[in-house]
């Protein structure tokens, strides 16, 4: 089993933020795959989408599902970000106030994206985007 799933994320657009992430772990579960694995890819995936839509204007996600493991690719051509070291710092956010009234950009979603996945990886680049590659072992 080798499949593949792309999904796009619009900017600014939180009433559709989270139909990826819903839409997988759907699939997910049709598929069989361990209700515990299915929980955090969800998870994961949810709060890298709403990173997308506050952060980083939107980008692609794409979904690889192999007998092993279900690994997620969220790309943007967003700011970038200045200092991941301090991204990953629970709390820490850069969401400015009209966000944070709606309840996001509490500065929990890239240590949420660690805590529930096996394997986590930031590539970003100042002025082009960032790329952050999640991976949750079956």
């Amino acid at each position: 089993m080798n499949l593949e799933f792309t999904y796009t994320v619009d900017p600014d657009d939180f009433t559709r933020a989270g139909e990826a992430s819903a839409n997988i772990k759907k699939k997910l579960k049709k598929m069989n795959v361990p209700h515990e694995a299915v929980r955090k890819v969800a998870i994961a995936m949810y709060e890298g989408e709403i990173n997308m839509v506050i952060h980083a204007n939107g980008g692609n996600i794409t979904v690889f599902v192999n007998e092993d493991s279900v690994t997620m690719v969220l790309a943007d051509k967003g700011p970038g970000i200045p200092d991941v070291e301090k991204a990953m710092q629970e709390g820490f956010s850069t969401a400015p106030d009209n966000i944070r009234a709606l309840g996001f950009g509490a500065g929990m979603g890239l240590p949420n994206m660690k805590k529930y996945t096996d394997e986590m990886k930031i590539d970003t680049v100042i002025g082009e985007g960032t790329t952050v590659t999640m991976k949750v072992n079956l």
